[in-house]
Order: C-alpha cells, then structure tokens, then sequence
C-alpha cells in the first residue's frame, strides 16, 4: 500500500523528534582544494555532511550534474554515496588530490586534506555522522537524493563545525559530546530551515514524509517505555489499526512494535551508562515487567546482557573514512 500524502509534520512533533535525536560523529576532515584540483570521497556507510567555509567551485553528488559551490552552502550527502569537488584552474585538466595529500589525526579523528604548497581556493568542513532514534531508526539513513541548504554567514553554522573541529583537537573531557551537541545544533538549524517552506526537503525523509504516521512515532520517542499498544497507537496516529500498520511498515520498513523495541533499547543502554539504577529498575523504566525477558531482549539488540555492557565502553566501531 502506498503511504498517503499528508500535509507538512507539525513543529510540536519535530519539537520531539529533535529533543530525542542522538547524534554519533563518526569522523570530522579539513579540506582544502586548490584551483585546478579535484577532491572525491569514497562510499562511506554513513551520512556526510559538508559545510563550504569559503571559495567558489562546483559539486557532483554520486556522478550526477555539478551545482555551483559557493561559500557557506551546506550539503548532506546520503550514505554509501561518492562526493566530488572540482575548482577551475588555468587549464581543463582538474589534478586529483591523492593520498599523499592526506594528513591523518587518528587519535583526534581528524583527516586533513590538502597539498603542499598549494593554497587552498576551496575550503571545508567535512563530517560523516549518525542521526538517529535507535539502533535502526536513522534520520538520514533512507535518504535517497542530497539536500543542499545555502546559508548565510550570520546564521554562525560555520561557527559550529569550527568549534565541533576544535573539541575534537583539544579532547578535553567531555569532548565527545559536546562535538555532537554543536553537530546536533547544525542538523537542528537545517530541520529548522523546511518547517513552513513551500518546498520542503524534510519531505524526502521517510519518517517525516506521513504526518500521521510521524505524530505516533514521536510519541514512541519522546515515551518509549509507556505502555503502548498497536491500538493506541494508531489512536494516537487517527488510523485504523490495520491501516496505521500498513503505512508505518510503508514508512519505517519494520513493524511499530520492532521499532519500539528498538528505542526502549536506546533508553535502557543510555540509563545503564548514565545512572546506577539496577537492571530491574531500567527494565521497568523501559516498558519491561520482567527482567529475564528484558535482558533477552536487551542481548540480541547489543550482543551483551545488561550487566556486562555496563561493564564497557558501549561504543560502536568506528568507520574507516577514505579521501
């Protein structure tokens, strides 16, 4: 069944949406093209995000046709998706900046990309990076075509993804998150940008494309360890129940009760990092009324009983990010 097109998602339900967004930066680069170069990226299995600090050139996203580059253009390229930056020089033949050009900061996460003795026309802020709502609900994850976002120099998004590149050099404690807050502020002003906009681009996004469908699923992620049901969600979303199912699996690609499940996970692994409450306690918090089904449950999410994911780091492995 086709999903049925509905008007724009309301600003309460974003509102939510926003607040429970988690974001995980995956791996920041500096990026410096010169006049007459070329910069391509790899296939990377996570969302990018790049921010054009200054300089004028072009882009191609995926082999498709240039767009002009101009400064303080924001570009989030979906995952698995090659990236190209071209700047003209003196002649037709762009020079590929290759791997000797690559500066590598493994222990900050930092990739600098530039060429020796040569000054940089193009400059960028690059990220690759996690949206998400759970282990399988991602915000960019599905999306299908870039989104381009001209801003403007007091908009201070710059000011951001400097700031996110400094934490990052520095590693002071707590460097991890703030990175992410300061990200999680950019994502925040482009969502901001399509709310009342003839011309949303937030409409691409499978989960925000169905307002119906969006409204239940912000109530899962703002409560996920209420005690919902089939039936009340699809009260909460005005379906039917039979049709409330259909267009959330037509919008999610998995059934509300897997992607609840999904962020009670997400709520459990944060409170075993966050407090010291008891498995039981966190179980209970999550919409759990017995333990054993909880770190069942909790086990085939993150391939470690309750305990022993306390125990951890917790982390995701880290992607391997190519220039």
């Amino acid at each position: 069944m086709t999903p049925i097109s509905s008007p724009q998602t309301s600003s309460s339900d974003l509102d939510r949406l926003m607040r429970a967004l988690d974001i995980e930066l995956v791996a920041l680069t500096e990026l410096l093209v010169p006049r007459g170069y070329r910069a391509e990226s790899r296939k990377i299995d996570a969302p990018a995000i790049h921010y054009n600090l200054s300089g004028s050139g072009r882009v191609s996203v995926n082999g498709g046709p240039f767009h002009p580059l101009k400064p303080h253009l924001l570009i989030i390229v979906p995952p698995k998706t090659p990236f190209t930056i071209e700047v003209d020089g003196d002649g037709p033949v762009h020079r590929l900046i290759g791997q000797d050009c690559w500066q590598p900061d493994d222990e900050n996460k930092i990739l600098r990309v530039s060429v020796p003795n040569e000054v940089g026309e193009v400059v960028q802020i690059c990220g690759y990076f996690n949206a998400s709502f759970g282990p399988i609900v991602g915000l960019f994850r599905d999306l299908a075509v870039p989104v381009l976002e001209q801003f403007e120099p007091n908009d201070k998004v710059d000011q951001k993804l400097r700031e996110a590149m400094s934490e990052l050099l520095t590693q002071e404690v707590g460097a991890g998150a703030m990175t992410a807050a300061l990200l999680k502020q950019v994502i925040i002003a482009l969502i901001r940008r399509s709310v009342g906009s003839s011309n949303s681009w937030a409409e691409r996004f499978a989960i925000l494309r169905d307002q119906q469908i969006t409204r239940a699923f912000a109530d899962m992620v703002a409560r996920p360890g209420a005690a919902h049901t089939l039936a009340s969600l699809a009260h909460r979303a005005g379906l039917s129940r039979s049709a409330f199912i259909s267009r959330f699996v037509a919008a999610f690609g998995r059934s509300p009760m897997a992607v609840l499940r999904d962020l009670r996970m997400r709520q459990a692994a944060s409170d075993l990092k966050t407090t010291s409450n008891s498995v039981d306690v966190i179980a209970h918090s999550a919409g759990y009324q017995s333990r054993s089904s909880f770190v069942r449950a909790f086990k085939r999410a993150y391939g470690q009983d309750p305990t022993e994911y306390r125990a951890t780091d917790g982390r995701p492995r880290e992607l391997h990010v190519e220039f």
